[in-house]
């Protein structure tokens, strides 16, 4: 492959962006190192943790137990609870996770976050688990702790690192900044207190309100194709697995959905949990507003229609729709396309004559990202639907758990009797810079890099030194780009040690996987898992990979597809033998489960919890009007009237959301109201969960913004008279050396009439 070249400004720019983070890195370790920032757990309870950032902490707080509801145990099935709260975080001064663009910060919201718990436990409630799918990026080691942490407040042992799974839906457009090790603290451009608060208490939320919420129920299993929603965006990399093995499978992504239907005894709703390999990334790189993507647009649709009468995040059946072996699966499914001359660069670069791969993107089938995300989170609700109604094969047996911790850097794989291989400490390789079809990196890297570049390699070595022969060679045909295993300051920047664990009800295994397995690994993984099983006599379970659970790691790729380093392989950080070290290990939980030795395993090494993280790199300032107006004021109102399928629009005096993540005395950030003749009052139709409605926060200069809220009226709209309300807070500080107060206010434009023609 020919070398890149730079012009003589793009080769400045580059430099000096990468010499500024590294500034910021070597001040920040100066900051934050000291000699007692790391706390590690002394038994499986994990109890004891504190978070400090700045004046803010979160205690453990005395152990309160709630004990269970009284139920007889006198029937045939489960005890269900399903619950769902509200863990949206920030919605503007913090980066979306995902797609690590620089500049790609919340400026609003398009939906809320939700994270959904289910809780299934045995009629004499012997034994239980907890299921919690999050509308957020991935689950970071430091939110499982705290959660796990605060629920043994709760709980003392009824809830568990073995019992619980934590599982993110993977939306690109949730805020970051919840994460522990560097290299995460560093995209999210900094630890936001204000947002991991507001998850962890969402999702223990979740979690109390399943437990309230249990009753004698069923739970019925289905499986059915959704077709027409994804693609491969890695498919040169699946051609190198071997022939013999593609030739099982009839496409290159899985395209099997399963369902889980929970009723009670009298079979009534109360939720439902899929999995499914896609990638939440219907919504691009461009976008700005916080949102849960195609899968949350599903769950929204289902909620929706069992909730009737209620309002969006409201009403009490619970449809969780969770991530699973998505690595190489996208939605764009119109595929990658050179943006300046319209032909394909479906190729094993992903790069284009013009432009080379900053050119080359997948779309989706709508006019524009949210059209697309419609379009495949209905595809994805309507199967989730009718594999829902016509589920009818009832699921029996025992709930089981195992987990372990373990130390991926360090694990041996067994190949045969006389050759093992070993996992490598953390490293990204050059094609984790240039991104992938669903989000570029804009920077001039190529997909399918196996040699590394001098340019990068000089910068890299001087500003955080060179990386070992030994970690270079364990994870060849990677070129390191970025050798974080050996990279500890202000904190590591990788994880060393990830949670694998498997819950089982009855002859269904949900396998819990750290991190985001291709299609085939995906494969191999539930391949391996059900054929232990059945070695111990336990036949046809139903195996199902839980993505992006208990901690990040990045992806896992085959060792066939390792060769081909696209990004995928690049992000495979454990290096080329990962999946047979999660094979092995998740071949051991199932053993165990099996042979009921779950209690024998060691429960390995225990993470860290770290107490001091780099603080977020947006400051917080006063808020502040224009002359002469206050906070809630109306700028710019809505026209006297419209008709359905327009956009009504209000713009309000407004202050930084963030506030309202500090201070939630507001549970919405908007409301569209309609006027009833019959009672004289007005009636919330639709909030900040609707996906009706746009919240945009415009920043101004010296502590001014804006606030604009757009209602796109649906055709259902009924005609009549409506109004728009804004609800926020201000930071308001009196006296230079006095802490800050946050203070709530709302803000409501005049009335204005909807109708279904002029």
């Amino acid at each position: 492959m020919a070398k890149r070249t730079f012009s003589m400004l793009e080769s400045f720019l580059i430099f000096l962006l990468v010499v500024m983070t590294a500034i910021t890195v070597a001040l920040l370790s100066l900051l934050f190192i000291t000699s007692g920032t790391i706390e590690n757990n002394k038994d499986s309870g994990i109890h004891g943790f504190s978070t400090t950032q700045g004046s803010m902490a979160t205690q453990s707080s005395p152990v309160t137990l709630i004990p269970d509801p009284p139920f007889p145990n006198n029937f045939s099935g489960y005890y269900i609870g399903v619950g769902r709260a509200d863990c949206t975080g920030q919605v503007a001064d913090i980066a979306l996770m995902g797609y690590g663009k620089s500049g790609q910060n919340a400026r609003g919201l398009l939906t809320r976050l939700y994270s959904r718990a289910f809780i299934v436990a045995e009629p004499d409630g012997s034994s239980r688990m907890a299921f919690i799918t999050i509308e957020i990026g991935m689950v970071s080691q430091r939110l499982r702790l705290e959660v796990l942490n605060r629920l043994k407040s709760k709980y003392g042992s009824l809830y568990r690192r073995d019992n619980v799974i934590l599982s993110g839906t993977h939306t690109h457009s949730a805020p970051a900044g919840f994460f522990q090790y560097t290299l995460f603290v560093l995209a999210s451009e900094g630890f936001s207190n204000r947002t991991f608060e507001y998850m962890v208490s969402g999702i223990v939320k979740s979690i109390e309100m399943a437990h309230t919420n249990m009753k004698p129920g069923k739970i019925f299993i289905n499986k059915g194709n959704v077709a027409g929603v994804q693609i491969n965006r890695s498919p040169f990399s699946y051609l190198k697995n071997p022939p013999s093995e593609r030739a099982r499978y009839s496409s290159n992504t899985d395209k099997e959905m399963v369902v889980l239907k929970m009723v009670n005894l009298n079979g009534e709703d109360l939720g439902l949990v899929s999995w499914f390999a896609i990638h939440p990334v219907s919504m691009n790189n461009t976008n700005h507003l916080v949102n849960s993507d195609n899968v949350g647009y599903a769950a929204y649709l289902l909620e929706q229609e069992k909730n009737r009468g209620h309002l969006p995040g409201q009403g009490p059946f619970v449809a969780g729709f969770a991530s699973s072996n998505l690595g190489d699966v996208s939605p764009n499914i119109l595929g990658p396309h050179c943006v300046n001359t319209g032909e394909s660069c479906d190729n094993p670069n992903s790069t284009c004559p013009i432009g080379g791969s900053s050119m080359c993107i997948a779309h989706g089938p709508g006019h524009d990202m949210l059209d697309s995300t419609q379009i495949i989170g209905r595809m994805i609700y309507q199967k989730a639907k009718e594999l829902y109604t016509s589920a009818s094969q009832e699921v029996s047996g025992p709930v089981a758990a195992a987990h372990q911790w373990v130390n991926m850097t360090d694990v041996t794989v067994q190949v045969n009797a006389t050759h093992a291989v070993k996992t490598c400490k953390p490293a990204l390789g050059y094609s984790f810079a240039a991104g992938t079809i669903d989000g570029v990196s804009g920077l001039n890297f190529t997909q399918g890099t196996t040699e590394g570049d001098p340019f990068w390699d000089t910068i890299r070595d001087q500003l955080l030194g060179r990386p070992s022969e030994e970690i270079k060679e364990c994870h060849k045909p990677k070129p390191i780009l970025l050798h974080t295993g050996e990279l500890t300051k202000p904190h590591p920047w990788h994880p060393d040690i990830v949670d694998v664990q498997i819950i089982t009800i009855g002859s269904l295994a949900i396998a819990a996987i750290p991190g985001e397995f291709t299609t085939m690994s995906g494969r191999r993984l539930r391949e391996a898992v059900k054929t232990e099983f059945a070695s111990y006599g336990i036949r046809n379970m139903t195996v199902v990979i839980s993505g992006l659970c208990n901690v990040y790691s990045h992806y896992i790729t085959t060792y066939e597809e390792y060769q081909a380093q696209r990004y995928e392989a690049a992000s495979t950080i454990y290096g080329p033998h990962t999946l047979s070290a999660y094979i092995q290990l998740f071949r051991a939980l199932a053993k165990a489960i099996a042979t009921d030795t779950v209690a024998n395993m060691s429960s390995g090494p225990e993470p860290p919890f770290f107490k001091q993280l780099i603080a977020p790199f947006i400051l917080n300032i006063v808020d502040r009007t224009p002359i002469g107006k206050h906070f809630g004021d109306v700028l710019q109102p809505p026209r006297p009237k419209y008709r359905v399928g327009e956009v009504a629009a209000v713009t309000f005096v407004g202050a930084n959301p963030k506030n309202s993540a500090e201070n939630q005395t507001h549970v919405t950030f908007l409301t569209v109201e309609k006027y009833e003749d019959s009672t004289a009052t007005w009636k919330i139709m639709y909030n900040d969960a609707s996906w009706e409605t746009k919240f945009y926060w415009h920043k101004g200069l010296l502590g001014r913004s804006n606030a604009t809220i757009e209602w796109h009226i649906p055709d259902t709209a009924q005609p009549g008279i409506y109004r728009i309300r804004y609800f926020g807070h201000n930071r308001k500080q009196d006296q230079l050396l006095k802490p800050a107060v946050i203070l709530p206010f709302e803000g409501t434009s005049s009335a204005f009439e909807v109708v279904t023609t002029y």
